[in-house]
């Protein structure tokens, strides 16, 4: 392909675009999927069919949107007319109403306080978000490489390879400040040109890589990335081959994520086709093709060096830091590994310019890239908060902002308690710290981290070391074994937590865990084990009085541990129904009909059922 045959191909896609009255994009991501959105696009173009439409009316099917609370999602563009919570009965009176008779249905919009938001510019959720790495989200089909041609598409790459030297374009990535959006930190520009340098001074050729092996709880950045736009992270790894040297790259995803390699397959296809991906690409003698590889699913084959030895066909397990990547990855050759969000911003780096991109977020990075965070960071924003969803926001917001103006804040009327950070391994953070900025170095000074962007709102029925348990019992099983202080350490934190949520705390625990912690993070062999105690160390440093009260008290706050906890029936309000001993799994509710209860607390397993199925408020826990 030239740059005129691009051109022209975005010519024409601009051309069929503008074509239609209206494009309806539907949301396919994952989420959306999940909640039958396949079936409206179909149900869409069935209806717009009999009515002889579909030659006004284009139906796309998109990649995430973001607000996944609310899907799924149809945006009438150019209008940005915002459907929530649509299903298939809806369709024939959005398409008679608003594309036939100009007035959106109401009652589907988006409703704030009560009243309605028909734009979805004008959605709270949006207003602070600033997409670069989602840049494309919910305005391409990302099955359809025309559509992004149609965004610009490839034309950076283009650039970059007929006007620049591999060293200029480092440099442009160095200058960006793009530090790596994989949890690490680490400036991108500084890794690519040590890989540069390590294939000078060896002649091996180099590899580039793609980590899509997200396997944090409850994070969906990466996979919304790719489900959205698989073509900026193909042409992400393009930028990065070119600069390094390397004629092949893989990328690492796991097996989990069908939707998303579905598309990657498919995109990767559709680039070999048009010559982007191969040899000669646009006739300057640059080659280059990707390999998808499938991970099992292994939460360590997160980290760089165990993600090489897994596609190696060698067990996932990481290896000591003294021997680097850039110099000695992938099969010993030197290899360029960064995460999907990384390689999702190179190319509107090299098309807007290192300096533009170094102008958002926090710092002065001209100098030194370590000097700060620039640009965005993609987060997948879940738990006890009203708007769950893919938030993309600028370095330097507050955890406030996140949590309350896009999030729209804790719902049933519930107290913010505390927010995780990092996936895992981060720290959770206390109300204290909500008006402090996101970005790499803040948060490591608190006791958290960036991480990958998993963000976890606690509201305040939250038990804090439930939670240490919760994390800490996760990287057990995750942790590969290889190093004695990850995985002893893990288990011991876990004997520790078990027995204070059971009850049996003893004076010292606290101190004990410290000291565990502490030893795990200074002597474990990678991240993983160096950063697995954070969940602990951070609430002990937020939350200790939560940790005396279990340990001296025999009391949790929160009441969620049943060990510490006790359902009691209140006499006045009993009035004999009988439906609580009726649902009792173990028969511990004594009583007649219309006369008082009583919980046997000798049988009682604190399950919690007895309160659920009162109509009449009459369980209290204790």
């Amino acid at each position: 392909m030239t740059i005129d045959q691009l051109k022209q191909m975005q010519q024409k896609a601009l051309e069929e675009y503008e074509n239609y009255s209206a494009a309806l994009m539907v949301c396919t991501g994952t989420a959306c999927v999940a909640n039958k959105s396949f079936n409206l696009v179909k149900a869409l173009n069935e209806e717009l069919e009999k009515r002889n439409l579909l030659e006004k009316y284009l139906v796309v099917p998109t990649g995430c949107n973001g607000f996944c609370a609310q899907g799924p999602i149809m945006v009438v563009q150019p209008e940005g007319i915002f459907y929530e919570e649509l299903t298939i009965s809806d369709i024939p009176e959005i398409i008679e109403k608003h594309l036939l008779g100009g007035e959106p249905v109401q009652r589907l919009l988006y409703h704030h306080n009560g009243v309605a938001v028909p734009k979805m510019e004008n959605i709270p959720f949006f207003g602070k978000q600033k997409l670069l790495a989602l840049r494309h989200k919910g305005m391409i089909n990302p099955e359809k490489i025309e559509d992004y041609f149609r965004l610009d598409g490839y034309q950076a790459l283009h650039k970059l390879l007929t006007t620049m030297k591999p060293e200029e374009v480092i440099t442009e990535i160095i200058r960006s400040g793009i530090r790596g959006r994989g949890g690490g930190g680490f400036p991108a520009g500084v890794k690519w040109q040590s890989c540069a340098q390590a294939v000078e001074k060896t002649g091996y050729p180099p590899s580039v890589i793609c980590n899509a092996d997200e396997g944090d709880p409850g994070a969906f950045m990466d996979r919304s990335i790719i489900e959205a736009d698989p073509h900026c992270v193909i042409e992400g790894m393009l930028t990065g081959a070119y600069a390094v040297g390397a004629s092949r790259g893989y990328i690492y995803i796991r097996k989990e994520y069908p939707l998303a390699m579905q598309r990657l397959i498919i995109a990767i296809s559709q680039s070999r086709e048009y010559g982007l991906l191969g040899k000669n690409i646009f006739n300057t003698g640059f080659d280059f093709d990707i390999v998808v590889h499938r991970g099992a699913g292994a939460f360590v084959c997160g980290e760089s060096s165990a993600l090489m030895a897994s596609m190696a066909g060698n067990p996932g397990e990481p290896r000591a830091k003294y021997v680097r990547s850039v110099e000695r990855g992938y099969k010993d050759r030197p290899t360029v590994l960064n995460n999907v969000e990384t390689w999702a911003n190179i190319p509107l780096i090299m098309e807007k310019g290192a300096q533009w991109f170094a102008s958002i977020g926090t710092g002065d990075v001209s100098e030194n890239p370590w000097n700060g965070s620039s640009g965005t960071k993609v987060f997948s924003l879940v738990g006890d908060v009203n708007n769950i969803g893919l938030v993309e926001v600028p370095m330097g917001i507050t955890l406030r902002e996140i949590i309350y103006d896009i999030g729209g804040g804790i719902p049933d009327g519930k107290e913010f308690k505390g927010v995780q950070t990092g996936g895992p391994s981060g720290g959770v953070l206390p109300a204290d710290k909500l008006d402090l900025p996101v970005d790499f170095d803040t948060l490591t000074e608190v006791g958290s981290m960036m991480g990958s962007g998993g963000m976890v709102v606690m509201d305040d029925s939250t038990c804090m070391i439930q939670v240490a348990k919760y994390f800490v019992d996760f990287l057990k099983d995750e942790s590969c074994g290889k190093c004695t202080p990850c995985r002893e350490g893990l288990v011991a934190l876990g004997t520790i937590l078990d027995r204070i949520t059971n009850g049996d705390g003893r004076q010292g625990d606290i101190e004990l865990l410290e000291e565990y912690g502490q030893n795990m993070s200074e002597s474990s062999l990678c991240a993983l084990g160096q950063t697995a105690a954070n969940p602990v160390l951070s609430t002990i440093r937020y939350f200790r009085k939560e940790y005396e009260d279990h340990i001296r008290e025999g009391k949790c706050s929160a009441l969620k541990c049943k060990a510490l906890i006790e359902y009691r029936i209140i006499a006045d309000n009993c009035t004999g129904c009988t439906i609580c001993a009726r649902n009792c799994p173990v028969d511990a509710i004594e009583g007649s009909l219309k006369e008082q209860h009583m919980i046997d607390q000798e049988k009682c397993i604190h399950c919690g059922v007895c309160r659920e199925v009162c109509n009449f408020d009459a369980v209290e826990v204790l």
